[in-house]
C-alpha cells in the first residue's frame, strides 16, 4: 500500500509542484502583464521608437518582450528553487555560481538592447543614405545592415553567459563571405551603374539643362549622381541608370 505521506515528503516530489506551480503562476504573471501594460497605455508611448520598431520587425512587441520576460523570470525562480530542494546539485557552490551567472545576465541582456537600438538606427541611416537611389536592388541593404548587426549582438549576448560562440563566429564568417558574394552578384548593375557614375561625373559629357536622348527617352537632364540620371520631358522624368547611359550611349541635342 502507497504511504502517500512518505511520498509527499520526497524531496523530488516536493521539488515536482513546486516546479509545476512557477509555471502556472509564470504563465499567469506573463499574462496579467501583458494585460496591464496594454490597459496602461504602453503600446501607444512606445511606438515609433527604435526598440518598438526592431520588436515588430521580428514578429513581436515591446510589451510582449516585458510579459514574456516576466514570465521567464518567475520560470527561472522556479526551476532553480525546484533544484535547491531535490538537491540535484552541491546547494553552495550552485548558488555562488547563480550569483555570479546574474551580472553575465544582465550584461547580456543590456547589450541585446543596445543591439536592438543601434540595429534600427543603423537601417535608418542606411535607408537615408539611400533614399536618392532608384534602384531596386538597393531596399534589401539597410536590412541586410540590420541583421547583420543584430547577429553580431546576439553573438556578444551569449559569449556574456558563457555560451561558446566559436561555431557562431564561424557562421558568421560564412554569413559574411555569403553577404560578399551573393551581393557581388545581386548587385552587380548597382556597382555597374557607380561606377559609370564615377566616370560620367569625372568627364561630364553632359550637364544639367542639356537636352539628351539616352536610348528610347530623351528630355532635359534635371540631376546626375553617383547611380543614376534624371531626365525630364514635358511632365515624364525618366531615371536612367548610368549603366544604360553608356550601354545605350547619350545623344546631346544641339538647338
Amino acid at each position: 500500500m502507497v504511504d502517500w505521506q512518505t511520498l509527499i515528503d520526497e524531496p523530488a516530489v516536493i521539488a515536482a509542484a513546486v516546479l509545476a506551480l512557477g509555471l502556472v503562476i509564470g504563465y499567469l504573471v506573463g499574462r496579467l502583464n501583458k494585460e496591464l501594460l496594454t490597459a496602461s497605455g504602453v503600446p501607444e508611448a512606445v511606438e515609433g521608437t527604435p526598440f518598438e520598431r526592431t520588436a515588430q520587425s521580428i514578429g513581436t512587441s515591446t510589451v510582449e518582450i516585458v510579459a514574456r520576460l516576466s514570465s521567464w523570470f518567475i520560470y527561472g525562480i522556479a526551476v532553480l528553487t525546484a533544484i535547491h530542494i531535490a538537491q540535484l546539485l552541491d546547494t553552495n557552490a550552485f548558488w555562488l555560481r547563480v550569483t555570479e551567472f546574474i551580472p553575465q545576465v544582465f550584461i547580456a541582456v543590456l547589450v541585446l538592447i543596445l543591439g536592438f537600438i543601434i540595429a534600427d538606427k543603423s537601417e535608418l541611416l542606411v535607408s537615408e543614405y539611400l533614399r536618392g537611389v532608384k534602384l531596386p536592388e538597393v531596399s534589401v541593404i539597410p536590412k541586410v545592415v540590420k541583421y547583420s548587426v543584430l547577429y553580431v549582438a546576439f553573438i556578444i549576448a551569449l559569449g556574456q553567459i558563457g555560451v561558446h560562440v566559436i561555431a557562431l563566429m564561424v557562421l558568421l564568417t560564412v554569413y559574411a563571405a555569403g553577404i560578399v558574394l551573393v551581393g557581388a552578384f545581386a548587385f552587380k548593375d548597382f556597382l555597374v551603374s557607380s561606377a559609370a557614375g564615377i566616370y560620367l561625373l569625372l568627364n561630364q559629357p553632359y550637364s544639367i539643362g542639356d537636352e539628351v536622348r539616352i536610348g528610347d527617352q530623351s528630355g532635359i537632364v534635371q540631376e546626375v549622381d553617383l547611380f543614376v540620371t534624371k531626365i525630364e520631358d514635358d511632365s515624364e522624368e525618366y531615371i536612367v541608370p548610368n549603366r544604360k547611359v553608356l550601354e545605350d550611349g547619350v545623344v546631346r541635342m544641339r538647338e
